[in-house]
């Protein structure tokens, strides 16, 4: 019972439910290695004991400052951060009557609030409520007792709602390094992305071009393709760059001119293989040849007014970008898993590391200068999506976790917990449960530092953004962790601060003026939709999951593309659930038809989307079942939308089917429709096939027609295909 008490008061949960009516509970050894992981000593019932006496007498992990599970240490005076939005105080019912609450906001001024006083019913009375009318932002709150205690706490003022969408729009749904035009470099880049957003607001009337992640990768060679394991968060990577883009191109001269024009001569080869040889995108032949025409260009002297923007850049990002820059120049040198770097370099703030930072300070300097780069490019994608009139421009993605190797968990060692990863617990679909093996943020950490990491993390990202798209947004109210060496069936959901994660999150959008697009897809705890739609945060609606599914409500999208997603197959069957009619839909939503973890549509209405699941062995069943199955579910679609008079062309014309499906979701009244890019020409290649590694060549495809031929911007431009789909969407919004 004390260890079971002690995981609880530390937010671990002790029980989790795979399936309705069904409990599990969290085993010892569980426990005990999650404790660890929050820097607690739960082993042997005498350090239970002592954890205990620990947090009771408010110490430990449990210092003044600090909240933890269910509440306060006796002796704690302010939890670690607290929380407060207009119309929701914080809770101030355990300060002494008589305490002295002062703020220093952060614009530098100081406020000094009425001594609390005890009142019947209040929960902190006039100064909890002025505390409330502060201005929004992250300011520092301090209290002083009438016995002579005194605490520290970050205040965080949020506002009640992120920012709406300014209107309904539609939108494409793309993975940037498919999409290869003229001027590629072998895969798609942020040129090709100012050009897609530019065309397509001007020329389709869209309002939205979703991104994948453009995280920074852990560097190969091999480079890992996904783009939901990246080094970093923080930073976007450069080999996103145009590199004819950069206004120092221009000035090269002499030699450096002539190698540039070599590499872009073979930068063509590559482009040429992908579009024209059936190679796949290949990230490190493309890196490789960036890399270096970005050297050359990195010795071209700034112009005054570029290098004043370059300063202003470095004083703006501080310590976070120099941290970033250092962990790239150091993995040049030894490797890109600094777990195994020499002992005196696993500390970024070590004297070994400033030794070797002081002698490698223009490799910093050239992997700084490249997230400028990067950042500017991103800049003047958005600036083009504005310009064509999109009322969003471009949402970004942010990944659940970071590579365990990479430069986050180097440079933020004290946020991450040791020895644990994230990933899913067995349910009725998967009864092996999933590691993702992403390290987790420690609750506990986060709170400590007023939610700085998660704060930096968001304005990063927001910077270029008109909106977020956060995976697997359940993580912000819990995660499962998986201890190291064990399997995910071992492990348990450690719960976050889910009104101070939102408070950050409304904050930081609001800062941004940018709308918030929950991947809410996978098992969703109860209460987690309500909560997020409260605060204004959009949910993801995929169209073949939208049934009713009775009594299990909260998993009506169970079987979409959590990371690294579900198996679609292990659906229930289509007769277990009504199709939502259009008009049930949700409206705080982005509704599409597929994603980038399903088969695209022209797939599904094939049949191609099982036949290669068979190909590669994956399928859960006979496949004579899984074919007939489909079937099923796919004529009980088509019946729905001939019902609904939305297909008059018959379905037999696959082209008319997919502009059918897309006809049901300008039915219903979500805010944003996505239409995933591949699905306007007609490609029958998934990007990404979860449960495959080799066997499938995820995230390495170009966008291609259904005969497989890659397509190029150029091309996609011209398609009458996209067209015909495309003013169904210009039609259904006006």
């Amino acid at each position: 019972m004390g260890r079971t008490r002690l995981a609880q008061l530390h937010g671990i949960a002790t029980s989790y439910e795979p399936s309705p009516g069904t409990t599990v509970h969290t085993g010892d050894d569980t426990l005990v290695a999650v404790l660890a992981a929050l820097g607690v000593d739960a082993s042997t019932p005498d350090a239970v004991r002592a954890a205990l006496d620990v947090h009771r007498d408010g110490g430990g992990t449990s210092c003044a400052g600090e909240v933890m599970g269910e509440g306060r240490s006796r002796t704690l005076v302010l939890p670690r951060t607290v929380v407060a939005r207009p119309h929701r105080p914080p809770d101030l019912a355990g300060l002494p009557e008589g305490t002295v609450l002062r703020v220093e906001t952060e614009d530098g001024e100081s406020r000094e609030l009425e001594p609390r006083k005890r009142e019947p019913g209040a929960r902190g009375g006039p100064a909890r409520q002025a505390l409330a009318q502060l201005p929004l932002g992250v300011h520092a709150l301090h209290a002083h007792t009438p016995d002579g205690r005194a605490a520290r706490a970050h205040l965080i003022v949020a506002p009640d709602r992120v920012p709406a969408p300014p209107a309904r729009s539609h939108g494409f749904l793309v993975q940037l390094y498919s999409l290869l035009s003229g001027h590629s470099w072998g895969m798609g880049d942020l040129g090709d992305l100012a050009d897609l957003a530019a065309w397509s607001g001007r020329a389709l009337g869209t309002g939205f071009v979703q991104l994948n992640p453009l995280h920074a990768a852990v560097p190969g060679p091999p480079t890992d393709p996904s783009p939901y394991r990246p080094s970093s968060r923080r930073f976007p990577d450069p080999v996103h760059l145009r590199i004819e883009h950069i206004p120092e191109y221009a000035q090269l001269a002499g030699q450096a001119r002539l190698r540039a024009a070599e590499l872009a001569a073979r930068a063509g080869e590559l482009r040429a293989d992908v579009l024209e040889r059936g190679a796949l995108i290949d990230r490190d032949a493309v890196w490789e040849l960036k890399k270096e025409a970005l050297e050359l260009l990195w010795t071209v002297p700034l112009t005054p007014g570029r290098r004043a923007t370059y300063c202003d850049f470095l004083a703006e990002q501080g310590q976070a970008l120099d941290d970033h820059a250092t962990w790239c120049a150091f993995a040049e040198r030894h490797g890109a898993d600094w777990r195994a770097w020499p002992a005196e370099l696993r500390d970024p703030r070590s004297t070994g590391t400033a030794r070797l930072r002081a002698r490698l300070l223009d490799r910093i300097d050239f992997h700084c200068r490249l997230a400028w780069l990067t950042d500017e490019q991103l800049g003047a994608a958005q600036r083009a999506a504005r310009d064509a009139g999109m009322g969003i421009g471009l949402v970004h993605d942010l990944a659940v976790g970071v590579h365990p190797s990479g430069a986050d968990t180097w440079a933020q060692q004290a946020a991450f917990a040791t020895g644990m990863s994230i990933g899913a617990p067995p349910d009725a679909f998967n009864s092996r449960g999933q590691d993702w093996g992403l390290p987790p943020w420690r609750p506990d950490a986060l709170a400590a530092a007023g939610y700085a990491p998660y704060r930096e993390l968001l304005r990063g990202l927001l910077r270029h953004a008109g909106a977020l798209r956060i995976d697997h947004v359940m993580g912000l109210f819990r995660l499962w962790w998986v201890p190291e060496g064990r399997p995910p069936t071992e492990g348990a959901y450690v719960r976050y601060d889910g009104e101070a994660m939102l408070s950050v999150l409304a904050l930081e959008a609001h800062r941004a003026g940018a709308a918030v697009i929950g991947e809410d897809l996978g098992t969703v705890e109860p209460g987690v939709r309500g909560a997020l739609a409260e605060r204004g945060v959009l949910g993801t609606s995929v169209l073949w999951f939208e049934r009713d599914y009775g009594s299990g409500a909260d998993r009506a999208a169970d079987v979409g593309d959590s990371p690294p997603a579900e198996d679609p197959a292990d659906a229930p069957p289509a007769a277990e659930a009504r199709i939502l009619a259009p008009d049930e839909w949700r409206t705080d939503c982005l509704a599409t038809v597929t994603t980038h973890d399903l088969p695209t549509t022209a797939a599904r209405l094939s049949g191609e989307d099982v036949a290669l699941r068979e190909r590669l062995g994956l399928l859960a069943g006979p496949p004579q079942r899984e074919r007939s199955r489909a079937k099923y579910e796919l004529a009980e679609w088509l019946g729905e939308l001939a019902f609904r008079g939305l297909l008059p062309e018959g379905a037999g014309d696959e082209e008319a089917a997919v502009r059918a499906v897309h006809r049901f979701l300008l039915r219903t009244p979500a805010r944003m429709v996505g239409v995933w890019l591949p699905d306007a020409v007609g490609d029958r290649r998934p990007q990404n096939l979860p449960g495959t590694w080799d066997e499938y060549p995820n995230w390495r495809l170009p966008i291609a027609g259904p005969d497989g031929r890659p397509q190029t911007l150029e091309e996609l431009a011209a398609s009458p295909r996209l067209h015909a789909l495309m003013r169904e969407l210009s039609n259904g919004q006006r």
